[in-house]
């Protein structure tokens, strides 16, 4: 830990630089106007006074997520769709009502969910519809897929599934199981939950090791472009695929956890050092460039034809 934050994110985040991820508004509209997909946004609740305008807002929106602008692990997100009455409902089949949503977004910019608990602003943004050939692999709740990016190479990757006990957020510290992903193909390598191999689902009982990523290449060249958007060195972006868009930006974190080495069963160390020691005009290349130098040097088995998975 102590060499991640000193020999990465000290050495190629500036701290200047942090709002533009700390703060997933910033992150949205930065990522747009790159051309990074994002979920679309439906509108933002920025102060007390306007919490009540949230009906008008969310009228005739079928599904959306509300989540805090300056939020961390999954807390304070909350994601609705409309049932045929017309009512807000969860993923669990819970209903809840205007008022519940309006004092969750009054919660939102108290700064409740916020780091530091500073006063925060709610985005609403539409819902995401996963690809369907992710089906079976998580419990009510979206998968989605954390790549560490260094100097703009993709570095390693892994899956976060949810499930019961993690309460549908795809959070490994609350239950949800990481799958270790190949660089080269974006299949699985190795799976845990709560620190303990699984080799299915725990409450789909899908086995793991038929999980497919579509769209690996477009989706590892999203997140290694992250690295020229922001200026940060070392990144975790967390991806999503939509049946719609294909692969999108949830968020990025200047300050990713480690357990990325324990889904993938391999440690992190040997692939940065291997960045580190690239010259500033590789860095300099293309994103996509960069990407196949990736899926080169991490495959798990050199042999493979990067593009195998496509």
């Amino acid at each position: 830990m102590n060499r991640r934050n000193i020999s990465y994110i000290s050495r190629y985040n500036p701290r200047r630089l942090y709002p533009l991820v700390d703060n997933k508004l910033k992150t949205k509209l930065l990522a747009q106007k790159a051309g990074i997909t994002t979920p679309a946004l439906i509108g933002t609740i920025q102060s007390q006074h306007d919490v009540s305008l949230l009906a008008d807002l969310l009228r005739d929106v079928p599904g959306f997520a509300i989540k805090p602008a300056k939020g961390s692990g999954g807390k304070g997100i909350m994601v609705l769709s409309r049932d045929e009455d017309g009512q807000y409902v969860k993923n669990s089949g819970s209903v809840v009502t205007l008022a519940d949503l309006q004092r969750h977004v009054s919660n939102i910019l108290s700064g409740l969910y916020s780091l530091g608990g500073s006063p925060d602003i709610a985005i609403i943004e539409e819902l995401i519809e996963f690809d369907p050939q992710l089906g079976g692999y998580s419990f009510e709740g979206v998968p989605d897929i954390r790549v560490i990016v260094c100097r703009g190479y993709p570095v390693m990757a892994m899956m976060r599934l949810s499930t019961r006990s993690s309460d549908g957020k795809a959070n490994l510290h609350q239950g949800a199981v990481g799958v270790g992903l190949d660089i080269a193909t974006g299949r699985p390598l190795n799976a845990v939950q709560d620190g303990l191999s699984v080799e299915r689902h725990p409450d789909t009982g899908r086995e793991l090791s038929e999980l497919v990523i579509p769209q690996w290449g477009q989706l590892l060249e999203l997140a290694a472009r992250c690295y020229e958007e922001t200026g940060l060195g070392y990144l975790g972006t967390d991806m999503v695929l939509d049946r719609r868009y294909g692969p999108m930006l949830l968020e990025l974190n200047a300050r990713p956890g480690l357990t990325i080495q324990v889904a993938n069963g391999c440690g992190l160390l040997p692939r940065l050092r291997k960045i580190d020691a690239l010259s500033d005009a590789d860095v300099a290349r293309p994103a996509a460039e960069r990407v196949e130098f990736s899926r080169r040097w991490f495959a798990v088995d050199p042999l493979q034809q990067v593009g195998a998975a496509q």
